[in-house]
């Protein structure tokens, strides 16, 4: 497995992560401080919606210095931020505090896998910074801690999230991502059908917490998930993209059941979600390979061909508008960019 560049001398990093959508579900941790799946999961790294962090090391300054967008972070995303920096600091025995500077192009808490990106990045940037040297898997053992799905944007292509087994120490160990092998005549896209990209009511934590608590569906979604992961693995090392977008789909569609049976529901669909599940199935109909999969939020993804990505955009204008359609190839794993000179 290929290692990250080398970190620089300087203090300073910059990393670019790019989101990535489960086909097999990350839904529900058996541990919330480490970050430990209660399932391993599956996904796709896309090509689109960059994440480009820069961390810059502040000798002498009180407090870390956060920027999302041009503005000043604050609250729940200044902790989150601090709170992994704090990690890096103890994990390379260094205590300057940083400044972080964060463009994000995917809207931010609309269940389009912006903590995913961002936190891949800031893993990517942060380890550099502050002159760790990590190969891939310490890497993405290292962003699980600030999103789960992180530690599969390390990588580019698919990837798998091992769950980790045993004791909560064993299980950190082993609670990583690695590629997915998948045949190399594979061509596939994920049309993305965004219904609202505004932030949602309920966080995917606290959505995560109320179903692993309440809903009679989990324990049933989880173990059929295992079954579900090993197919779709199997599917991907034969070219099967048909049969890896409806296990994937079905993976989906089961996990927002958990969701809708918790107490009390957590509903993420709106109308217009299910009207393009409606233009979903009638593509199908139609004799186009086509399959949904949605994570925590009303946006839904659409698997296919790539050679079909135009006519499934096409059709899912008709539904959420022309703005709102992107289709996106598999993309790279999170990296450093050069040192500007």
């Amino acid at each position: 497995m290929p290692r990250p560049q080398a970190p620089p001398a300087t203090g300073a990093a910059t990393a670019v992560a790019h989101p990535n959508i489960a086909l097999i579900k990350y839904w529900g941790k058996r541990d919330e401080e480490l970050v430990l799946p209660r399932t391993d999961s599956l996904s796709m790294t896309l090509g689109i919606f960059p994440t480009t962090t820069t961390v810059t090391l502040a000798p002498g300054a009180g407090h870390d210095t956060v920027t999302l967008n041009g503005h000043s972070a604050q609250g729940e995303a200044l902790r989150r931020v601090t709170t992994f920096l704090d990690l890096i600091r103890r994990q390379s025995g260094r205590s300057e505090h940083a400044v972080v500077d964060t463009v994000n192009t995917v809207p931010t808490g609309a269940g389009l896998a912006s903590s995913a990106s961002g936190f891949a990045a800031l893993a990517t940037a942060g380890a550099a910074a502050y002159q760790l040297d990590l190969d891939a898997t310490h890497l993405s053992r290292l962003a699980r801690r600030g999103s789960g799905s992180a530690s599969r944007s390390v990588f580019g292509g698919f990837a798998l999230w091992h769950a980790g087994t045993g004791t909560l120490t064993q299980a950190d160990l082993g609670s990583y991502a690695e590629p997915v092998p998948a045949a190399a005549g594979l061509d596939p896209a994920l049309v993305i059908a965004v219904v609202n990209a505004g932030a949602k009511a309920v966080s995917s934590r606290a959505a995560m917490r109320r179903t692993l608590d309440t809903s009679p569906l989990y324990e049933a979604w989880a173990a059929s998930s295992a079954g579900d992961l090993t197919q779709i693995r199997a599917a991907l090392l034969a070219g099967d993209l048909d049969t890896v977008g409806e296990i994937a789909e079905r993976n989906a569609l089961g996990m927002h059941a958990t969701m809708l049976a918790a107490r009390p529901a957590v509903r993420y669909l709106s109308p217009a979600t299910v009207t393009v599940l409606d233009r979903v199935l009638r593509l199908r109909q139609d004799g186009i390979s086509a399959h949904a999969t949605m994570d925590a939020g009303p946006n839904v993804k659409v698997l296919c061909h790539a050679a079909d990505a135009d006519q499934v955009a096409d059709a899912l204008r008709g539904a959420v508008g022309p703005g709102a359609v992107h289709i996106a190839r598999p993309g790279p794993g999170a990296h450093l960019l050069p040192a500007a000179t």
